[in-house]
């Protein structure tokens, strides 16, 4: 499952761009623009870590964190807070209420983005695995490539993403609307049978010198990806 993140942050032009960046790296972003936002949000989405930020508008961030801390659903999702205050007091009141990093600003992406990875490393590893595989197909996340018995796979960043979906719950069937949130996003109209066209030609590719097709076909519910599993006819 693709990472998510809770950008929690009330300057509009560091959300646009910690957002491009973050789904650049491959991460899902929620964003909140105030304190009360950001509570709602990690209780919604259940975000698998939050960048929050200490000055936000209606609950200070490190109010937030304290109720994150606090609230049986959301006390073990990974906390790293933004800030503009570089005093020693200051980072230890932040990490004394649960954060589990503190980047001051102004910061690199590059910094960040390593500081993601460390934390997801250390909390929960399966978030920060660079190379996942089903069977004999192996993607490296951070090469950003597939391999399929050794052999190199071209794919499209559609199918790239889609096959990145579905490697991380092997087995599990998704619907046609289930695959549009998670590769297009819910907040952009594709029609679904747009998810048929590129599951064909993902097929087509893993499946280039004449292995088994490794996506199994549901009728009437979707598509999972099962190494070895005989295709079917398009889901209904």
């Amino acid at each position: 499952m693709t990472p998510s993140i809770l950008v929690a942050e009330d300057e509009g032009a560091l959300v646009t761009l910690l957002r491009y960046n973050l789904e650049r790296a491959g991460y899902k972003v929620y964003a909140a623009m105030d304190g009360e936002e950001a509570l709602l949000v990690a209780t919604e989405e259940k975000p698998d870590l939050v960048l929050l930020d200490w000055m936000l508008p209606q609950l200070s961030g490190i109010e937030v964190c304290r109720r994150l801390r606090s609230r049986q659903e959301t006390r073990n999702v990974p906390i790293i807070m933004l800030t503009a205050r570089s005093e020693e007091t200051d980072r230890i009141r932040g990490l004394d209420m649960g954060a589990d990093d503190y980047l001051t600003k102004p910061f690199s992406m590059t910094e960040l983005l390593a500081r993601l990875r460390a934390v997801m490393r250390r909390i929960r590893p399966s978030l920060a695995e660079d190379v996942v595989t089903v069977g004999n197909i192996e993607m490296d996340r951070a090469a950003h490539r597939v391999k399929r018995a050794g052999k190199g796979i071209h794919l499209g960043p559609t199918e790239y993403k889609m096959l990145e979906h579905l490697m991380q719950h092997p087995g599990r069937v998704f619907s046609r609307e289930q695959l549009l949130d998670a590769v297009w996003g819910s907040d952009i109209y594709v029609e679904a049978r747009t998810v048929d066209v590129h599951v064909g030609r993902l097929r087509k590719a893993l499946s280039a010198d004449g292995t088994d097709d490794p996506i199994r076909t549901v009728r009437s519910a979707g598509y999972a990806l099962e190494d070895g599993a005989p295709a079917t006819e398009a889901a209904d």
